[in-house]
């Protein structure tokens, strides 16, 4: 019997899928009857020592390893980064889509990179100020990288930032995940959505979390598409926590709880006056607050 390591790329019924640290091969394992016992699984995600005798195609959960972090939606563990891809045209930027993920992974103590796919169809001057007023809004807190798949733009330098980590994706339906990912390992083969013309949105081509190892020693959690998202589980007193850009002005509020909304003296909303933070920002800060106050604190 030879115990290895590995980690679970998607977890079914009975039995995970693991990816061999070493050797990089997958292998289907049961879990031990202890772990039922103790009403514990592995997620997606978590570091494993396996054991498998020769010639078995099929191995054991021995031990799921002390977990880094989990996030709760998609549930996974050990994520090193929060990957988002978004895109100017086909479908349309959502600002609001956007900033609740960044505030999601604020919360999740996340590096955060913004990828903003298709930029090759921006092709009218109109089109490329959007890009520039999209970068000029995020690139001062979070990394920023256009890209396009067609032409081969940036995929470069997306291969330097997810390698050796693993990274969690997510994106509206359509923004061209898939394709992506297919540019950035071309063994991976991944279904690709086409666009609705009608609803201007992509149709969903993943049902489930997957962590899909990439041969450039890189992990990604390819998660399902979504059209909208809400935040839980944070008080909207402790919002502005979150909105990174906020930082550097609050010292200078009139009063050390300022949530920057209807208070006087308040040096964030003297800041938007002088265009120093991006109104859509901060009208996604009042949109969220304003939901949070209406949900109540309820994590999910």
């Amino acid at each position: 019997m030879i115990w290895r390591r590995g980690i679970v790329t998607r977890f079914h019924s009975n039995t995970v899928t693991i990816i061999d640290e070493k050797t990089k091969e997958y292998c289907e394992c049961v879990l031990r009857g202890k772990f039922k016992k103790q009403q514990i699984k592995p997620i997606v995600g978590d570091f494993v020592e396996y054991s498998i005798e020769e010639n078995d195609v099929s191995g054991k959960i021995e031990n799921i390893l002390p977990q880094h972090n989990v996030l709760f939606r998609p549930k996974i563990a050990n994520v090193d980064q929060a990957v988002l891809i978004t895109t100017i045209k086909n479908p349309d930027v959502d600002f609001l889509i956007v900033d609740k993920f960044l505030v999601q992974a604020e919360n999740q103590d996340l590096e955060c990179v913004i990828i903003v796919n298709k930029i090759d169809l921006l092709k009218t001057e109109e089109e490329q100020e959007k890009l520039e007023a999209f970068i000029n809004t995020y690139s001062n807190h979070y990394t920023v990288i256009p890209v396009s798949v067609t032409e081969n733009i940036n995929i470069n330098l997306v291969k330097e930032i997810m390698h050796g980590k693993i990274s969690t994706m997510a994106g509206m339906s359509g923004v061209g995940k898939s394709s992506l990912l297919n540019s950035l390992d071309e063994t991976l083969e991944l279904r690709i959505g086409n666009i609705s013309e009608k609803l201007n949105r992509g149709k969903h081509t993943t049902t489930y979390t997957e962590l899909l190892y990439l041969n450039f020693e890189a992990y990604i959690a390819d998660t399902p598409g979504f059209a909208n998202l809400e935040i839980r589980g944070i008080d909207p007193k402790f919002l502005k926590n979150f909105f990174v850009e906020f930082y550097e002005y609050e010292p200078y509020c009139g009063f050390a709880n300022c949530v920057h909304m209807n208070e006087p003296n308040c040096a964030v909303k003297e800041a938007l006056e002088y265009h120093e933070i991006s109104l859509s920002r901060y009208n996604s800060y009042l949109y969220i607050y304003k939901e949070l106050e209406e949900r109540g604190n309820k994590k999910w």
